[in-house]
């Protein structure tokens, strides 16, 4: 009997069907700041499709539409790209940027909902997430482009790279409030190095190259691995048309990052990052279960360790430490500290083999260290944690924790809306089926573009 793979079994068996569901039950009393949508992303295969690596599962789009305290509907939407059909990325041509699976995330800039995945353009959905196609801004995108673009706050760029194996390594664009690209440039000094996310401050764009780099020999369909020959480096660029040609690179620890927490500038100009990172050891136990290949962890992301980088430009030097050892991954925080100085993290915690048990959200205190974790139970795990603000916010963390939790004995699916101060439920919504766990999503609230229209 062949084994199925892990990513096709548990909390993320794909789904065989596109539903639409309304007026959905909930528990507790929602709040009416939270009218808008929470959109996510799932890697899910259509049925009889066994895909060579989890990340080459096609995207399926999920949208809970909350209003006035209402939960009015659900419906799950595969992206329908050439890739949905087989089509294959390389070509005799060279990679075709449309056959993507628009399976990573799912965002909202300038009017426009994007699907998202690393390797590709991204696909436009309409607000009941319905495929327009593939949007390369007008003819101004002609690289991939990353599935973690940052939105500044302040301005309401929205800051993102395309990476590729092959010279150019490494682009690097801004997209104005409109998204409409205004700037593009290609990053010297990079190289093959996986780069799946980045930040950015208040002056400064920061890229992160790790242990784990283009390798031709792969035949996952992701053609990277680990190469102690790669070095980790991290890169400093300044914002602004003349960045480029200024940045710098500066050796760290061996290691690989997929998600950035923060970064941000303090207060003698240092830089500040932050994530979870794997060893070695972290990523082959991820790679393996990725590919469905022995010697795996028993969830992708285990084993993973909170870093703390300080970049000092001026000395050029960096400070590099663990500040936790508690294995989480899909990092958040109140968007609107993105790139400057945040006291509060949350994240997912998955089990490890120390017995810690179960999965979680956790929040963390940068200010005093603390660690607060919400236990999900058992045979359930919780989605990335969305930050949204309440209603005339001034503390940074008086908002809601928006996730969508898988829970196998039950065979369903929650949204859970958690106190983001305390960590405490304040509500659950129902959902018609199991959701496929899924890897990054968006809180879309009415006022945006397009949100009033869904």
């Amino acid at each position: 009997m062949t084994t199925r793979k892990p990513y096709l079994t548990g909390h993320y068996t794909p789904l065989t069907e596109e539903v639409t569901a309304t007026d959905l039950t909930v528990e507790g009393t929602l709040p009416p700041e939270l009218t808008g949508r929470l959109l996510r992303n799932s890697h899910n295969p259509k049925p009889g499709v066994t895909p060579t690596h989890w990340f080459k599962g096609s995207g399926m789009v999920h949208g809970i539409r909350l209003r006035d305290g209402r939960a009015e509907w659900y419906r799950n939407r595969w992206v329908h790209t050439p890739a949905l059909d087989g089509a294959p990325y390389m070509t005799e041509n060279g990679p075709d940027l449309t056959a993507s699976v628009a399976g990573t995330h799912v965002i909202e800039h300038g009017g426009r909902l994007l699907a998202l995945c690393e390797a590709n353009l991204p696909f436009e959905l309409t607000p009941e997430l319905d495929t327009v196609g593939a949007f390369d801004f007008n003819g101004r995108l002609r690289t991939a482009m990353t599935a973690h673009p940052k939105e500044d706050p302040v301005t309401g760029e929205l800051h993102f790279f395309g990476s590729s194996p092959v010279p150019p390594f490494l682009t690097y664009h801004v997209a104005d409030a409109k998204g409409e690209i205004v700037h593009s440039v290609e990053v010297p000094g990079a190289t093959a190095s996986l780069k799946h996310d980045f930040a950015i401050t208040r002056h400064h764009v920061v890229f992160i190259e790790g242990n784990v780099t283009f390798d031709p020999t792969d035949r996952s369909g992701i053609p990277y691995g680990w190469s102690d020959q790669q070095p980790a480096r991290i890169g400093i660029m300044p914002r602004g048309s003349d960045g480029a040609r200024q940045i710098r690179w500066f050796s760290i620890e061996p290691g690989n990052m997929l998600h950035v927490a923060n970064a941000y500038e303090d207060g003698r100009g240092r830089i500040v990052l932050e994530g979870p990172t794997v060893d070695r050891e972290g990523f082959r136990l991820s790679w393996n279960w990725w590919i469905g290949a022995p010697g795996r962890s028993s969830e992708p992301n285990s084993r993973s360790y909170t870093r703390r980088w300080v970049i000092d430009l001026a000395a050029g030097s960096v400070d590099e430490q663990i500040v936790d050892d508690l294995p989480v991954e899909f990092p958040t925080l109140n968007e609107a500290y993105l790139g400057t100085e945040n006291r509060y993290q949350y994240a997912v915690s998955f089990p490890d083999d120390q017995g810690f048990g179960g999965y979680g959200v956790v929040k963390y205190d940068r200010i005093t260290g603390a660690r607060r974790i919400r236990q999900i139970g058992d045979a359930r795990l919780p989605s990335e944690a969305v930050f949204v603000p309440a209603a005339g916010a001034t503390g940074e963390d008086e908002g809601y924790l928006l996730t969508v939790v898988s829970d196998l004995k039950q065979d369903a699916s929650q949204l859970l809306v958690l106190d983001a101060a305390g960590l405490d439920r304040v509500a659950t919504v129902h959902l018609p089926h199991r959701v496929t766990a899924g890897i990054h999503g968006s809180w879309i609230p009415d006022g945006d573009p397009d949100a009033d229209r869904g």
